[in-house]
């Protein structure tokens, strides 16, 4: 979890995203915010995000992402 909280603050160090559940519902992050999102966790955890699972609830909050990221991991 630490390491995406570090991609994530990287990307928006104004942002508490540890508290924030509404990251793409309140257009806190947008869709090339995800694009990054997605590239760093791709280098950073080795996992593949298809593009089924870029949906809001996996993006809106850093834990929802980081369940996502953990449920890949898992798959693989």
């Amino acid at each position: 979890m630490e390491d995406l909280m570090e991609i994530l603050q990287e990307l928006h160090p104004e942002v508490d995203f540890e508290t924030c559940t509404t990251l793409v519902d309140d257009k806190i992050i947008d869709s090339f915010d995800i694009v990054s999102i997605i590239s760093e966790i791709s280098e950073e955890f080795d996992v593949v995000i298809p593009a089924g699972e870029i949906v809001p609830e996996n993006f809106n909050s850093a834990q929802a992402l980081y369940e996502l990221i953990c449920r890949l991991d898992e798959e693989d």
